[in-house]
Parts: C-alpha cells; structure tokens; sequence
C-alpha cells in the first residue's frame, strides 16, 4: 500500500512551463491598463464636473436718449394750480357730493351746508325791495298830483284868484312830493344792496369748484362744522383738496455744482418709478430763483408735454435733462449688454447665457454701441444672465458658478 500511494505522487510539468507563465504575465498587463484607463476616465471626470467661476452680468434694456443725457436729478409730480375748497361761512356740512377721483368742472356744486337761515335772509331782503319799490311807486303818483296841482296854483296866483299863501303851500306839497320821491329811490337801492348780501351769505353756503379738477381728497364728512379758520374743536377748514391735472409738473433739486448744465426750455426726458415702462417728453420749464443752503441745490421746474390719465400728483420721479430732443425712433427701449461679454467662436460672436450651473453658448447679432453698451439686435433677451468672464475658459454646456461679490 505504501508503494502504491507513493507511485501516485507526481509533477505536474505543464503547469510550471514557460508558455504559462507568458500568460500570466498578459493579464497582469491587461489589468494594469484597465486601471490606468479607468483612472484616466476619473480624473477626466472630475475635470469635466469642476466649476468656473464667472462674473455675470444681466441684459438690460436702454433706452438711446441715455447716451446723450447731461444731468439726472430726482423729484416729485406736484399740482401747479391745487386748493383746499372750503367755505366762507360757518355751518354744519348738509350735503357732499363728491368723493376722492371725482373730475369736476369749474362752479360745479360740490357740497353744501346748513342754510335755512340765510335763505330766511333772503326771503326777508327780497320782500323789503318790494315794499321798497311800492313806495317808491306811491311817491311818484303823489309828486305827479303835486306838481299839477303847483302848475294850476302858479296860473291862479298870476291872475289873482287865489292868494300867495296858498301857492306856497302848493310848492311846498310838491317839494316834499320830490323829496318823498328820491328817498324811495334810495330805499330801493338799499334793499337792492341788502338782498344782494343776503344771496352773497346764501351762496356761502354752497361750495363750488374754482376750476376744472380732480378731488384729491375729502377732508369733511356730512355733519361735521366747516369753517375757515377751523379754531372749534373737530371742525374742518377745508372739505376737499382739489387740483388741476393738467397743472402737473416734475420739481426736482439740481445740485448747485450741476446748475450750468441746466436751462430754461432745455428737452427732458422723465421716468416714473410707478410707470417703469413708460417715458415721458418734457421740457424744463423754470428755475426757481433761490437756493436751498441746507441741501445746496437749487429747485427746478419740469413741464410734461406728453398728457396721460395716469399721471398724479406727489408721484416719484427721475428727470433726465437731455442735449439735444429725442428723435423719433429713440423712444423705443433697445436691448443691450455689456461688450466685455461678447466672445469669438469660430468667426461668430457669442455669449455664454448662464442658466442655473451652466453656460449656454448662445450667438448674437449686435448692432450699434449705446455708450458703454452694444445693441443687441438677436439671439438674446432683456433678463437673461451672461458671463462677463472668464470667457476663454468657458465652454458650451459648461458647468459655471456665479463669483462671490
């Protein structure tokens, strides 16, 4: 049994010969350059995967009139021609007929207070002119029987039928007819000028608008007391703020340092921070003559030549005061960028549009420069983030991140 399992003990010479070693040494080799292209693909990767950080900058829209503009300066819409409507009398406010937008004509009632004694007054002056003239009446029919009694006496006493006395007694009738005459006359014109106050007092009493507005405010209420110089406790002076929309005008302070680049019918252009998408024409109107020491400028006077129903007063707004009149044309708004962000990529102009992480190489067609900035006439839109730089590091579809400001 030994010798047996002795016989059964042998070298396996294949497994040890040359051509299998060769073999061995192969895969080595083969998984040596998986490894090394697999690497290669990572760092590849991570490559791809880094971020550039890029400077970006947003399309805007601009306007051509920016390119020749002198001086900018900040004010308000203000009313020109403005009044707080209120009455010459006293009395408890009865009526009111108007409300904060209400468009008035000039003597349109607007409110009115309590006036049952004052139309009283009236009714009483009107019955005294009548009285007044009935007398007056009556000394005119007494002085006509007067005097043709004086002419019968005056024929009487040149023939001597009656005596001088009773002819003076007739002159004296008829003078005192003539005197009874002219003192109804002036009574007359005494209640003339008494009904006349007493519709003066009356229309007091009515509040009407001093000229064509809108109410910009109503201060007083059915049964409050208005009167003008409101010194009671809760009463009110005026009872609505009215003002003339076609008197709107841009005062803005002009730094006195400024002051040059400025003058009277110089072309303006006015920007409304409600109306962002609206321009309007304008014209400098005055110059106030008086500086403000506190804040070293000088007020001026901007008249809109464009009329819009959406213009009101106190609204905020920016003036640019222009070199020349807009053309037509340049109203229009021109969408711009930066010429820093324009690139060449074969013989084209690009821009790398920057949306969410990466860069999309959009191409341009640019047109004319406006000041610093270049038009843009396709290929993008006002909004969109561009990249400023680096642009030679940049390419389409590239991962980007904003910089850090």
């Amino acid at each position: 049994m030994a010798q047996e399992d002795l016989n059964r003990l042998t070298i396996d010479k294949e497994r040890y010969s040359p051509a299998s070693r060769a073999g061995k040494r192969k895969r080595f080799w083969v998984i040596i350059c998986l490894v090394t292209v697999l690497a290669a693909g990572g760092v590849w990767s991570l490559i791809a995967k880094r971020s550039v950080e890029v400077e970006v900058a947003t399309v805007s829209l601009v306007y051509p009139s920016q390119t020749f503009s002198l001086l900018n300066a900040s004010g308000y819409v203000v009313a020109q021609r403005k009044s707080a409507v209120s009455s010459k009398a006293t009395g408890r406010l009865e009526w009111l007929g108007v409300e904060e937008g209400s468009v008035v004509r000039r003597g349109d009632l607007l409110a009115r207070l309590e006036n049952r004694d004052s139309a009283a007054a009236k009714e009483q002056a009107a019955a005294n002119l009548a009285v007044a003239r009935d007398q007056l009446e009556q000394a005119q029919v007494e002085q006509k029987d007067a005097s043709r009694a004086l002419s019968r006496s005056r024929q009487l006493v040149s023939e001597g039928i009656i005596a001088q006395a009773d002819y003076d007694t007739a002159e004296a009738r008829y003078r005192r007819a003539a005197a009874a005459g002219s003192a109804a006359q002036s009574a007359i014109r005494g209640a003339q000028a008494a009904l006349a106050g007493a519709e003066a007092s009356l229309d007091y009493t009515l509040i009407r608008a001093p000229f064509d507005g809108v109410v910009l405010t109503k201060n007083a209420d059915v049964g409050d007391i208005v009167t003008p110089l409101a010194a009671a406790a809760n009463a009110k002076a005026a009872v609505v703020t009215l003002a003339d929309m076609g008197s709107l005008q841009v005062e803005a302070d002009v730094s006195e340092a400024n002051l040059g680049k400025v003058r009277v019918g110089q072309p303006c252009e006015i920007l409304l921070d409600a109306l962002p998408e609206a321009r309007f024409r304008g014209v400098l109107h005055t110059i106030v003559p008086t500086a403000d020491r506190s804040k070293g400028s000088v007020l001026v006077k901007v008249r809109f030549l464009d009329k819009d129903k959406r213009l009101l007063p106190e609204m905020s707004a920016k003036v640019a005061f222009l070199e020349r009149e807009v053309q037509p044309g340049e109203g229009r708004p021109r969408v711009a960028l930066p010429p820093a962000s324009v690139a060449k990529r074969d013989g084209r102009d690009v821009v790398f549009v920057v949306t969410g992480d990466k860069a999309v190489q959009t191409p341009v067609t640019l047109g004319a420069k406006l000041g610093d900035m270049v038009e843009v006439l396709s290929g993008v839109k006002a909004g969109e983030r561009i990249a400023v730089k680096p642009l030679d590091k940049l390419r389409d579809q590239g991962r980007v991140k904003t910089a850090e400001k």
